[in-house]
């Protein structure tokens, strides 16, 4: 039977919640299975995935590994295989975030402007707020266009950590 693997990674921000499926990254989450774990089912269901999650730190190895070396200060780019599950405009913004490089900040708007959408600033936000797999699809780099830090899922002391990690001018 097909199933999701988890494992449930101690980071620097506490625990971030590892998914994958087919051997792709999914879904990362801040907090435990405890916590997510209905969340992580109903969006699962949502996107006809499986819904059985079985623990398995060997399925996630390699995300481990390079989510370790970047909280290090050690690796600023990822080469961990990816799948989005999102609508299509969802599926752009986020690829359009892949490409906002390690120690660098833009605003909504750019994003919006890089997606061929320059009015759809509100979307864009909402699409970045929604981004499975946040800290490697580095939603954490878009900020305000007036330079403020607004809006991260996991709070903004986490976004305000990750950019310090990345010493981003803000």
């Amino acid at each position: 039977m097909n199933a999701l693997n988890y494992y449930p990674y101690d980071s620097p921000l506490g625990t971030l919640l590892l998914v994958s499926y087919d051997q792709h990254l999914i879904f990362i989450k801040f907090g435990t299975m405890k916590e997510n774990e209905q969340e992580i089912i109903a969006w699962a269901e949502k996107h006809a995935l499986p819904t059985k999650l079985v623990e398995s730190k060997e399925a996630l190895q390699e995300t481990i590994s390079q989510l370790t070396q970047y909280f290090k200060g050690e690796r600023k780019t990822f080469s961990i295989p990816y799948k989005f599950y999102g609508t299509p405009f969802q599926q752009k913004v986020w690829q359009a975030l892949a490409k906002v490089e390690y120690g660098k900040t833009c605003s909504y708007l750019d994003i919006a402007k890089s997606v061929d959408s320059p009015k759809a600033v509100r979307a864009v936000g909402g699409a970045n707020n929604k981004n499975p797999i946040s800290i490697i699809i580095p939603c954490h780099r878009v900020i305000g266009k007036n330079g403020k830090l607004i809006g991260y899922g996991g709070g903004l002391d986490k976004k305000e950590y990750l950019l310090e990690l990345e010493r981003a001018e803000v």
